[in-house]
Order: C-alpha cells, then sequence, then structure tokens
C-alpha cells in the first residue's frame, strides 16, 4: 500500500475534447501520480476495459490507480484501491473483501461524518491497519462534475474540520475536493488539509499537461 502520491490526485472525466482515458494520460504526463477512475452509469464491461487501460498507464508512470465505487473490479484487476461514497458500500464491508493491503478513501462533507466513520471502524476494527486510509472531503466550491452537490465548505470549512480533527487524534488524512482552481491551493492546504483532488480545473486548462506540471510544482513546493 502506498500513500506517498496522496497530496494531489486526479479524478477522470469525460468532456467534449477528452475521454476518460485521455484525462487520465494528460494528468500522468503532468506529473500527478495518483488516478481516481470514476465513470458513472456505465456498464461493468465498458468501466473495466477502461479500468485496466488506465491501471496499465499508471503501472508505466508508477502512480496509484484508485477505481471509484466499484470494490469487487479493484479486487479483480487488483487495483491499488478503492473510493467510496457516502451511498457506496460500508468500509468495514469494503475492507472485509479487499483484506489489508488496499487503500480505501471514503467521501465525507463535515467533521461529523468523520466523527461517524471512524467510530463506527473503531467499535468493528479486528486489524491493527486502519479500515480507511483517507477521506476526500468538499466540495470546496461549486462543481459541475458532481451531481448532488452537498454544501460548500471554502477555507473556513476546512479550517473547522481539521481543528475538530486534531482534537478528537484522528490522523487519517483527508483531501479536498471539488471546483479547487491553482489560486486555491496554497490557502487550502495552509488549513491542515494533506491533500487537493483536482479534475475540471485540469481539463479546461488551454494547456492541461503544463497546467498539471505547473500545480504539481506549487504543492512539492508547499510540502517541503
Amino acid at each position: 500500500m502506498n500513500l506517498q502520491n496522496i497530496h494531489l490526485q486526479f479524478i477522470t472525466h469525460y468532456t467534449e475534447k477528452y475521454s476518460y482515458i485521455d484525462s487520465a494520460k494528460i494528468a500522468l504526463d503532468g506529473g500527478c501520480r495518483w488516478i481516481q477512475l470514476r465513470m458513472k452509469d456505465v456498464s461493468e464491461t465498458t468501466l473495466e476495459h477502461h479500468a485496466l487501460i488506465i491501471q496499465e498507464m499508471c503501472k508505466e508512470y508508477g502512480a496509484t490507480f484508485i477505481i471509484d465505487d466499484n470494490v469487487f473490479l479493484a479486487k479483480k484487476i487488483n487495483a491499488d484501491g478503492v473510493h467510496l461514497g457516502k451511498n457506496d458500500m460500508p468500509i468495514t464491508e469494503a475492507r472485509g473483501i479487499l483484506g489489508d493491503d488496499f487503500i480505501i478513501g471514503g467521501t465525507v462533507n463535515t467533521f461529523e461524518d468523520i466523527l461517524k466513520i471512524t467510530n463506527s471502524l473503531r467499535s468493528t476494527a479486528n486489524s491493527p491497519k486502519p479500515m480507511v486510509n483517507y477521506f476526500g472531503c468538499g466540495p470546496f466550491r461549486f462543481t459541475h462534475t458532481k451531481q448532488k452537490l452537498s454544501p460548500i465548505l471554502g477555507i473556513e470549512g476546512y479550517k473547522e474540520i481539521v481543528k475538530k480533527k486534531l482534537e478528537h487524534n484522528i490522523e487519517i488524512p483527508i483531501v479536498a475536493i471539488g471546483g479547487i482552481a491553482n489560486a486555491d491551493i496554497p490557502h487550502i492546504l495552509e488549513t491542515g488539509i494533506d491533500g487537493i483532488a483536482l479534475s475540471s480545473t485540469i481539463l479546461r486548462a488551454e494547456n492541461p499537461i503544463e497546467k498539471m506540471k505547473n500545480i504539481v510544482s506549487t504543492i512539492k513546493n508547499l510540502k517541503q
């Protein structure tokens, strides 16, 4: 299990200009080393086809490969892990299926979500290893890439969540997501948030590979 690339995650997206596979290749060429394949409302065959292609690309670049939602596919193809939304399979059930060696991320929107998950995992855990490896927390601001958007957090929302996380001695990393632009990154990381997840910000850029390179450099400098 490798969490060293967690500070910058790319979520695949389909646009008029780029396919899901194109978007992953752009992120990898730009230096991102954590790709999450998110494809909603497609067949299992289509999802697996894309997953195998992007997984191979990630191996070539030494990148972490995560599949959104589909625990059984992640296990079948031996992806690095899975990301589970609030309405997806419970984390405890997913961990039971995958074992300790897979990364599991969980979506949260409030500190209460974090507390609810960590409390439930503490009461059921039989392993010294964490049931969940990171939280994807957002949205930072409005984004078109996600349906049924939860309330916007903004900088103050992240500050409050990090403050409460420290007060409760919760060490699980938090990755910010949702409408994040390059200029937002320093302010978000200053709150104590551990990482950033991006999608449209990259793909809408005039030169998306250069955009990703700039963001990789920004985060590297801030994390030093």
